[in-house]
């Protein structure tokens, strides 16, 4: 089975390609690039330099968030597009459920907190345990999480735990940060929808949607409005 899969959850996103779940090839995109500027010309580069036909891929899979609303648009239509066209399946995966099965190589007995950078001082966060999800994504300031984990020792890996490694290390001395803590994704989602294809447990591509968690600024202004 092989599986090309698209990350782009954060400004440093990537693409791979796994065969029969292990990973072949994954490399990181250009970050001085937007989404809608690098795509599909990553997807066409990491196939020519594996050898790899577009029509020999038997499942698509792409991240579906949280991250930033413009990236997951952008990228899962652009893996619905070529889904579509080659009339294989789509499979989307969630970022924060790639970083966990990363970071569990690690945990040690240890929860895992996957934390993405959310902007405006926030992080898109939850809460993992031997690969099982115990707290659903949320997205708030760093502080406000931090105060709810002082009783458990916690495994932090996300570019949102790289980014407030201060706030999260004079938290609590048990807490530590995962030995790479901005992991490109793209191969561990290639090898989680691999395991998702080979049962068979997958939707139609049109029905992938972005996980967005927090509200795009078009609602909270409609919002607003509405409140005025």
């Amino acid at each position: 089975m092989v599986v090309l899969a698209l990350d782009t959850t954060t400004p440093a996103g990537s693409c791979a390609l796994a065969l029969d779940g292990s990973v072949v090839r994954e490399q990181a995109s250009d970050v001085s690039l937007p989404p809608a500027t690098r795509l599909p010309l990553d997807l066409i580069t990491l196939l020519e330099h594996s050898g790899v036909a577009l029509g020999a891929i038997d499942v698509f899979a792409v991240a579906t968030g949280p991250g930033s609303f413009t990236g997951l648009r952008i990228g899962i239509s652009t893996m619905q597009g070529l889904a579509f066209a080659a009339g294989k399946p789509l499979i989307g995966v969630s970022g924060l459920d790639a970083l966990a099965r990363v970071a569990d190589r690690e945990a040690a007995g240890r929860q895992i907190a996957t934390w993405v950078d959310a902007w405006r001082g926030e992080v898109y966060a939850a809460l993992y345990m031997n690969g099982v999800e115990t707290d659903a994504p949320v997205v708030a300031k760093p502080e406000a999480i931090l105060d709810r984990l002082v009783n458990q020792p916690t495994l932090f890996i996300g570019d949102g735990a790289r980014a407030y490694q201060e706030k999260v290390l004079q938290h609590l001395a048990r807490h530590v940060l995962a030995e790479n803590p901005a992991p490109l994704l793209a191969g561990t989602i290639a090898t989680i929808a691999s395991d998702i294809a080979s049962k068979g447990a997958y939707a139609p591509p049109h029905a992938i949607r972005p996980m967005y968690v927090r509200r795009t600024d078009a609602e909270l202004a409609r919002d607003a409005r509405t409140a005025g």
